[in-house]
């Protein structure tokens, strides 16, 4: 292939605001496409950085803007400072030949420049708005106005990625995106960003647990979409099977003090451990430490974390909305409830096969699921474009 100019928009990224799994599936994917000799430009927010760098080969334009009023008048003044960054851009090094955006934060600058330039654009979905909320949002206008551009990205992009068969199927149910315009393109790990020799029991003396006791990891926003209060439902039924476990639970988000807050009526306080957000090191370190990652998620687009506990040679215990696992090889599904959330980690807990599930999980991230492969199927979308 020759050498392609790919303009990245999306409103974060690993060297700008980091908000959750888009930040390093941007930076990463630009590496990756950038070591293949590709032009990569990304197109971000601020977030106290410089307005430009250039790191790891891909160049990081970074805007600013107004952050009063909602999450959509925010990103209509970013789409707003991108569009002039973009002109700028276009100026010093010339034409694109392809435009990528991410999910629904820049879609009107893609649409302002598409019918200024007639430039052909590519749009990977993480999730969506109906998938974040559980369809919870009623007739809340700015969800309604969130889901529409999640259509009209759809509907003006001349290719469609989704990370999996999960996500497929739901943007089709609710957008009607045609078949032939949907590439499913899983999401990437550079193999060994996780793994990392640590004393477990150290680590777990640090937050006064025993350093011999099995702990069971939770990582991700806590909000309804990943289910972290069905996993407090399930922990009286874990510590009835084995008294000693106990749960860590790493995120922030709405539904945080409504788990603390069962965790006390449950009398199970005791066994466990609410950290809210942690810097990168902290999250590392205790994927490293923990026993067994659970994903108790109502929706999964992808899952990012399964690949983050399988680099670090960890079991998952995840629900049916999560496609990764191979189920008893790379971890164990269980359905979506307490009860089948506690089955699945007691059976872990008993070690009944699971000692080589991790091991196969990583496999996995060394072959599948390594950035190589995800930017070589990426450029064959974008093959269809250019």
């Amino acid at each position: 292939m020759t050498k392609l100019r790919i303009g990245m928009f999306a409103w974060e990224s690993l060297h700008s605001v980091k908000v959750g799994g888009i930040a390093p599936h941007i930076s990463e994917l630009s590496e990756s496409l950038a070591s293949r000799d590709h032009e990569v430009h990304i197109f971000t927010r601020n977030g106290g950085f410089r307005d430009y760098d250039k790191i790891n080969g891909v160049h990081y334009h970074r805007v600013n803007h107004d952050h009063s009023g909602s999450i959509v008048h925010q990103m209509d003044r970013m789409c707003d400072a991108m569009y002039c960054r973009f002109l700028d851009v276009r100026s010093k090094y010339g034409e694109f030949d392809v435009l990528h955006v991410h999910d629904w934060h820049p879609i009107n600058v893609l649409y302002r420049i598409k019918n200024h330039f007639d430039l052909p654009f590519v749009i990977t979905y993480h999730s969506t708005e109906w998938g974040r909320n559980g369809n919870q949002y009623g007739g809340w206008w700015e969800a309604q106005e969130i889901s529409h551009r999640e259509w009209l990205g759809g509907y003006e992009a001349k290719e469609v990625i989704v990370t999996s068969s999960v996500l497929k199927n739901e943007i089709q149910h609710l957008y009607q995106i045609p078949d032939y315009k949907v590439t499913i393109v899983p999401n990437g790990i550079y193999s060994g960003k996780i793994r990392k020799d640590v004393d477990s029991g150290k680590i777990k003396k640090e937050y006064g647990i025993h350093p011999l006791a099995p702990v069971v990891l939770f990582i991700g926003r806590m909000s309804f979409q990943k289910g972290p209060d069905m996993l407090v439902e399930a922990v009286p039924k874990v510590l009835d099977h084995r008294w000693d476990v106990k749960f860590v639970f790493i995120g922030e988000g709405e539904m945080r003090m409504h788990c603390e807050d069962l965790v006390h009526r449950f009398g199970v306080s005791h066994a466990c451990h609410f950290l809210g957000y942690a810097p990168d090191e902290i999250v590392r370190d205790w994927n490293n430490a923990c026993s067994f990652v659970c994903v108790p998620s109502r929706n999964e687009p992808f899952g990012i974390v399964v690949l983050e506990a399988w680099d670090a040679g960890k079991p998952v215990v995840a629900t049916d909305s999560v496609q990764l696992v191979d189920n008893f090889r790379t971890g164990i599904t269980v359905y979506q409830n307490s009860d089948s959330i506690a089955w699945g980690i007691n059976y872990i807990l008993d070690g009944l096969s699971t000692n080589t599930m991790g091991k196969e999980g990583q496999l996995l991230v060394e072959t599948k699921y390594d950035w190589k492969e995800i930017a070589k199927a990426t450029l064959e979308v974008y093959c269809k474009v250019v």
